[in-house]
């Protein structure tokens, strides 16, 4: 390896923290489909003498291309010193319950299996996604919970599924969700 004199080390080195400081910016920005989930609320499930306790987490989040479907799902939160500074990996175990809050409408066209809300679940490598597929024969809005890794991800997962039903005293015809798939 050569350099252009004292400088050329300096140089490189200083490229090197900046392409691994971009990085680890956009690792801790979330990654998600929908906007950011609402907390609803948080239960300590181990506690700790000098850092955060160990929580289990409950958020509700929105369909972003269904009007009319809400999710909930429950996360452990690592405490101590480690989930304090967001450097803990997160366990798989996610539990998701989604349901029909109003008139069922698409907003456009989407693929089975699409992501509908995705959340980093790790500094680097783990994400948690919750996917939306379509059951055209009953007519059913079927979401799935998982985690992944890039290297290996998780099998544990949460299934939950929403029958578009008429809602209210709406004239509206209830939507066919297979009309919506592409």
């Amino acid at each position: 390896m050569t350099f252009n004199g004292s400088g050329g080390l300096t140089k490189m080195l200083r490229r090197g923290v900046l392409a691994l400081s971009a990085f680890a910016a956009l690792a801790i920005v979330p990654a998600q489909a929908a906007d950011e989930p609402d907390l609803i609320f948080r239960r300590s499930t181990v506690f700790k003498w000098l850092s955060p306790n160990d929580k289990l987490a409950t958020y509700g989040v929105d369909d972003p291309e269904v009007d009319g479907v809400a999710c909930h799902f429950t996360v452990p939160e690592k405490g101590g010193f480690k989930g304090w500074l967001g450097l803990a990996e997160e366990v798989s175990d996610i539990s998701l319950a989604c349901r029909q809050i109003g008139p069922i409408t698409f907003k456009a066209k989407s693929d089975q299996g699409e992501d509908m809300f995705r959340q980093r679940r790790s500094l680097f490598f783990k994400k948690m996604q919750i996917v939306r597929g379509c059951d055209a024969k009953r007519n059913v809005l079927v979401y799935m919970v998982y985690s992944d890794r890039i290297i290996e991800g998780s099998p544990k997962n949460s299934t939950s599924s929403v029958p578009i039903m008429p809602w209210g005293q709406s004239d509206v015809a209830v939507q066919k969700c297979g009309d919506f798939i592409k």
